[in-house]
């Protein structure tokens, strides 16, 4: 399982670095998320920054935090044993942030934990989830760090998960375990695919 989870890993990588036009497609995948039904009646959002050959967030997130909504980013830590964790920080300004680990933009450390700033895993209504690869049906397939995937058995069971990629990345079938989760929609820039949620089973 986790040579073919590493091939398909490698092959949509490869697809996703070689993306062209990653600006105009990030774009037009970041409009198709905030016009979202979902996203509108969210009362608390989370989104990633990007790095590397993702799906360009900040210029969209920039202007979603102009308009005053309630946005949560998330940023890599540890948890009481060692464990990879996603800690959630409530964004108002990019001013906040420096560069942490692989160079994404995070709270500094010494801010961690801040109350008022910290944000449960309760508290999302709307999740934006960057993958290396997604099918259709809302399969996901990560870096391999476990970071998402511990997020997810902690957010409400009516929270929703929107996968975020470019169509290059899309596989006939993400290889998935019995702990992975599926997304609830996939968006790339060309269509947004109902994906099975959390009630997938491998």
């Amino acid at each position: 399982m986790n040579d073919l989870k590493n091939l398909q890993r490698r092959k949509a990588l490869d697809a996703r670095n070689r993306q062209a036009d990653k600006d105009v497609l990030s774009r037009i995948i970041c409009d198709q998320f905030i016009a979202q039904l979902i996203y509108r009646q969210a009362q608390t959002v989370m989104w990633y920054i990007h790095c590397r050959s993702e799906v360009r967030t900040q210029t969209a997130l920039l202007n979603e935090l102009a308009t005053g909504k309630h946005v949560v980013i998330p940023y890599c830590t540890q948890d009481e044993r060692g464990h990879n964790k996603l800690g959630l920080w409530r964004l108002e300004d990019f001013s906040e942030l420096v560069p942490g680990m692989w160079g994404i933009l995070e709270p500094p450390q010494q801010r961690w934990g801040k109350p008022g700033k910290e944000i449960a895993p309760e508290q999302l209504d709307c999740i934006m989830v960057p993958g290396v690869a997604f099918d259709r049906n809302g399969g996901r397939l990560g870096n391999g760090a476990g970071y998402y995937d511990r997020l997810f058995k902690n957010v409400r069971a009516d929270a929703t998960l929107i996968g975020v990629c470019f169509e290059s990345q899309l596989v006939e079938q993400v290889v998935m375990d019995a702990h992975d989760v599926a997304m609830d929609y996939v968006i790339t820039e060309k269509n947004i695919y109902a994906g099975k949620g959390r009630r997938f089973s491998s």
